[in-house]
């Protein structure tokens, strides 16, 4: 069923066609406003066409209740801004008008420290993130005992300046397992997600001040564990007394957070844009965990992951984990560099 048409507004002094009057109301204009050219001064709808063909200048645009406020209260409409459609006046712009200007002095603008500023800007990224991106989240708790043999071992041959960090590891699995799902290391481009070929690896640092940043690693799949070592160190060495790069602040194509050292087991992140998914990684803690049929004592953490349900679903996110978790229950790949086994 087909609404009809709104009523034109009623001026029992001004004489105008039917036509005229709703011509003058979908259009913004008040009939008594008009000069009427038909007989004993008619508005018709030749003179509501016309007054719309004059020049802005010579023409107010303003709705019927805003014209009857704006008589009400005193105030010549040509003088009022309007915030309506194509600028006409309404009667909020009436009403704002005929307040008295404030009395009040001017607060005085307080200056934001960069650490504020930074705050601002996060909060407004996370909110723009939670408000467009359609997240979903997994999470699995893995057994990392058999890597953390691995890495005691390596560790135990080489000086204690070459040492590495279970970190680390964590983020070369994290790395290497991506390229079994491609589609969670993209940038969104609008409607589309295309796959980038390099994992560019965020790594979200907290800053001494306050604020966090997350500045990637290059080709970080194709880093061995000494390499990462060192590019892990170098950026938070930068991040922290100003030294990043725009580029590495701006190309990552897939980003780890932790919060372990802050002794928290589990999180659950959430996407920076224009990424599709960010992986959380919680405190290694010892764990009841079953091997072979019987109860011990494991070192475990706590995976999650956030991604783009428009680019990606629970299946595939699944894969990733396990994908991760193959890597660090069977860690000798972790270990592998371009000139053999570390």
């Amino acid at each position: 069923v087909l609404a009809a048409p709104p009523a034109a507004p009623h001026h029992p002094s001004v004489l105008a066609t039917i036509s005229a009057r709703s011509l003058a109301l979908a259009t913004g204009l008040d009939p008594a406003a008009l000069h009427g050219t038909g007989p004993h001064g008619v508005v018709t709808r030749g003179d509501v066409l016309h007054a719309l063909e004059a020049p802005v200048v010579e023409r107010t645009r303003v709705t019927p209740l805003a014209r009857r406020r704006a008589r009400e209260l005193g105030l010549d409409v040509a003088t009022l801004t309007g915030s309506g459609p194509d600028g006409a006046v309404v009667e909020a712009d009436v009403e704002r008008a005929a307040r008295p200007a404030s009395t009040e002095a001017p607060r005085p603008v307080v200056a934001l420290t960069p650490e504020q500023r930074m705050r601002r800007a996060i909060g407004a990224a996370m909110s723009r993130s939670k408000r467009e991106i359609p997240h979903y989240y997994l999470s699995h708790t893995v057994d990392v005992g058999s890597a953390l043999a691995r890495l005691e071992t390596h560790n135990a041959s080489v000086p204690i300046a070459e040492r590495l960090l279970p970190a680390v590891v964590l983020l070369r699995a994290v790395a290497l397992a991506v390229r079994k799902v491609p589609e969670l290391n993209a940038r969104c481009t609008g409607d589309e997600a295309p796959p980038v070929d390099e994992v560019r690896l965020g790594v979200a640092i907290a800053l001494r001040k306050g604020g966090l940043v997350a500045p990637a690693i290059p080709a970080a799949e194709q880093k061995d564990l000494p390499m990462l070592m060192r590019a892990l160190e170098d950026l938070v060495v930068r991040a922290r007394s100003g030294g990043l790069t725009a580029t590495e602040l701006n190309s990552g194509t897939l980003t780890v957070t932790s919060l372990g050292d802050r002794g928290v087991e589990a999180l659950l992140p959430v996407i920076h844009p224009p990424q599709v998914a960010m992986v959380g990684i919680g405190k290694i803690v010892t764990r009841p965990w079953v091997v072979d049929g019987a109860v011990v004592p494991r070192p475990v953490v706590t995976l999650s992951l956030a991604a783009d349900h428009r680019f990606s679903d629970g299946h595939r996110g699944a894969l990733y984990l396990a994908a991760i978790e193959a890597l660090l229950t069977d860690p000798e790949p972790l270990f592998l560099s371009a000139s053999g086994v570390l």
